[in-house]
């Protein structure tokens, strides 16, 4: 497909008309855009219009976030998921404390080279930011160029986004911001994957898997990687005082997150016998399971509810905690294990 400016001006055209009311589209501050970009990764527009307006209403300034602590950064994110974001945004904001004087920088290259920032990401708050001639190509633009295009290529293949980015380059020499937009608009809310609204679409005559009936074949993409089974059993456990026991996770993946205790199913009850001896009971939660989803895995849990008579030395553990069930909230935990608190609350 070649350039062709009234493919840009209708598709800009239906853009200002038509886009959706967003608090990040209401500014040009690049820190107020990329915080709303690194929430847009991987959760839906929808989920992330709350968590900006307190994030940005908790760290107004990249110097509040960057003074802030992990901790308190990780519960604003709470619910949010992918947590390696946020880790990744808050030493980010340090960088650019400590390198740049607190200003988010203008050159791409200085850009990308901060903690967590990938092309997309690059490319969309410079873009809008700054209007540099960058385009973004995430997963509304890898379908919508597909169509237009009816192209074949691989889409999962980073050679492909590079194919892309240079086929786009035309269109972000001027409006880059504009256009960049549009394109992951048109994709949300009219190019969709399943059920795309062809019949209302701007560009509908410049696009060659309409004219050839190939629309739902596109993008061409290799199948994900089957998601791995983790058979996982929590122990929702309270000691004579009411309290409930968690910990603090070590391991990579939701790494400094709080938990109940969670073992493999194979060596839970081994886990507990060892820690407690003869001093826990432990019964399943009544009809309590849950399954959790993250890219390449799944944990299947089962739930069981707890009590352990403790003592003294028992208690103070920098990684395991006692803790009243009124002090849960001053704690970050992954979703499923507020799933639990909530059910075993419940269940009281």
């Amino acid at each position: 497909m070649y350039f062709e400016e009234t493919f840009k001006g209708a598709l800009v055209s239906w853009f200002q008309e038509n886009q959706r009311q967003m608090p990040w589209r209401e500014t040009t501050n690049p820190y107020y855009i990329w915080v709303s970009e690194v929430m847009l990764q991987q959760t839906q527009v929808d989920t992330v219009r709350s968590y900006y307006k307190r994030f940005i209403q908790q760290f107004p300034m990249i110097e509040d976030l960057a003074s802030a602590e992990e901790d308190h950064v990780l519960k604003l994110w709470e619910g949010l998921g992918y947590y390696s974001r946020a880790r990744n945004f808050h030493t980010a904001a340090k960088e650019v404390v400590a390198e740049h004087g607190g200003k988010v920088p203008r050159n791409p290259e200085a850009f990308l080279a901060l903690k967590g920032v990938g092309p997309y990401t690059q490319a969309a708050v410079m873009s809008i930011a700054f209007d540099l001639p960058l385009a973004t190509v995430d997963g509304n633009v890898f379908r919508v160029w597909s169509r237009l295009n009816d192209d074949t290529q691989d889409t999962a293949l980073q050679k492909t986004r590079k194919a892309y980015e240079t086929a786009l380059a035309p269109y972000v020499q001027e409006q880059s911001g504009t256009f960049n937009q549009a394109m992951m608009e048109l994709g949300a809310l009219i190019c969709t994957p399943t059920t795309p609204l062809c019949l209302f679409c701007p560009v509908q005559a410049h696009c060659e898997a309409f004219d050839k009936g190939t629309v739902l074949e596109r993008p061409v993409k290799t199948k994900k990687m089957k998601k791995t089974q983790h058979p996982l059993y929590t122990f929702y456990i309270e000691n004579q005082h009411g309290e409930i026991l968690i910990e603090q996770r070590t391991a990579s993946l939701l790494k400094g997150m709080w938990e109940f205790p969670t073992y493999p199913a194979d060596v839970a009850f081994e886990k507990m016998t060892q820690q407690f001896g003869d001093k826990i009971v432990i019964e399943e939660a009544p009809n309590f399971a849950l399954k959790h989803q993250f890219t390449h895995m799944t944990w299947d849990i089962k739930v069981f509810r707890a009590k352990v008579t403790i003592t003294n030395e028992e208690t103070g553990q920098d990684l395991r905690r006692w803790i009243p069930t009124s002090h849960k909230e001053d704690y970050t935990f992954p979703v499923p294990m507020t799933k639990i608190y909530h059910a075993m609350q419940q269940a009281d």
